[in-house]
């Protein structure tokens, strides 16, 4: 019969084990510095959502708000604005998505599809085509202008002309009051 037997840990076993412990620490701590810096600033975190009081927009009034550090568009449109953004036909729409984080990917981008209430339109304020910040109310259609490269938006912040790729995006957002909206 065969008999095993242990050798004892010597001095030697236990170095090698602390050291490779330390190394092991000492690495972790070394490199927390760098995973954290990943994490979002507390200033990207304050702006995660924000609340618009929407009182003092008067109707056929736009105004710009910073949301994530881009502009955000508030518009109280008009009746007329309404209507004219209801008649469009889709296919004379080059983006025919809604855009609209509210809603599924694949929804249309009909007049209703890019608002939560018609009176109010809340769009990201940054083209689509290379990131310029469109000026309202030029323009075609009475939307908004992209003077860079001649990207024109309508009424309900949809492509109508130009280089543009896509509609201006719709964030989240969810009316508190009548006259509060919660974006993000």
């Amino acid at each position: 019969m065969a008999t095993t037997t242990t050798a004892e840990p010597t001095r030697r076993d236990f170095l090698y084990i602390a050291t490779g412990s330390v190394a092991a620490v000492g690495a972790a701590v070394a490199a927390w510095p760098f995973i954290d810096q990943m994490n979002p600033s507390s200033g990207v975190l304050a702006l995660a959502s924000i609340e618009i009081d929407l009182s003092p927009i008067q109707l056929g009034q736009a105004v710009t708000f910073k949301f994530r550090g881009h502009p955000l568009f508030v518009r109280r449109r008009t009746p007329k604005e309404i209507a004219t953004a209801a008649a469009v036909v889709m296919s004379d729409l080059p983006d025919q998505l809604a855009r609209n984080e509210n809603l599924p990917d694949d929804a249309l981008a009909t007049a209703d599809n890019r608002q939560v209430k018609p009176e109010w339109l809340i769009v990201s304020g940054v083209c689509t085509h290379l990131g310029c910040t469109p000026t309202a109310f030029e323009g075609d259609y009475g939307g908004w202008l992209c003077h860079c490269h001649g990207s024109m938006y309508d009424t309900a912040g949809r492509i109508r002309k130009g280089p543009a790729p896509q509609n201006l995006a719709v964030p989240t957002y969810s009316f508190v009051s009548d006259t509060r909206v919660k974006v993000g």
